[in-house]
């Protein structure tokens, strides 16, 4: 078995779970169940396998290459933890997106792992030249996330923080 075949799956006390059954719809208009794909300060890219039976996560292969994320100095990997918001997913020309976020602030979560989101904005990003819509979120049990409704509060606490 290679790395590109490696998957990674969720498992209760008694059987395995889709990514998709961990994030049911949530009753609050701007709080959603996220799974994360890959943790803060790791750099293997990781996603939801959605065509896979019961989604595992599974490392993306780009031109037949495992993709890995480049360090920003002084930094390892991703400086934020990054994953999908599965219950809501668009469909650009040609492919099925789901819609990917980046939670800010203190925590390292785990891969695989699924927390209640709040929703900060939704800023446009070029990954290898092609626009990416992503959605920036925190963790409502994040001691902050009070503090924190939109960009604006955002920006001011990344200054702090980098």
């Amino acid at each position: 078995m290679s790395a590109q075949d490696h998957l990674m799956f969720s498992l209760n006390s008694s059987s395995y779970l889709s990514s998709y059954s961990q994030t049911h719809d949530y009753n609050n208009s701007n709080i959603f169940h996220a799974v994360v794909e890959v943790p803060r300060w790791t750099n293997a890219k990781m996603e939801i396998a959605t065509k896979e039976p019961l989604s595992p996560l599974k490392q993306d292969v780009k031109k037949g290459n495992l993709r890995y994320i480049s360090n920003v100095f002084p930094h390892t990997g991703y400086i934020w933890n990054y994953g999908a918001i599965p219950q809501v997913s668009w469909k650009p020309p040609g492919k099925v997106c789901l819609i990917v976020f980046f939670t800010c602030l203190h925590q390292v979560c785990s891969r695989g792992e699924v927390l209640r989101v709040k929703v900060l904005g939704t800023p446009a990003l070029i990954d290898e030249g092609e626009t990416d819509w992503n959605v920036i979120v925190i963790n409502v049990e994040d001691p902050e996330a009070e503090d924190f409704n939109g960009l604006r509060a955002l920006a001011s606490a990344l200054i702090l923080l980098f």
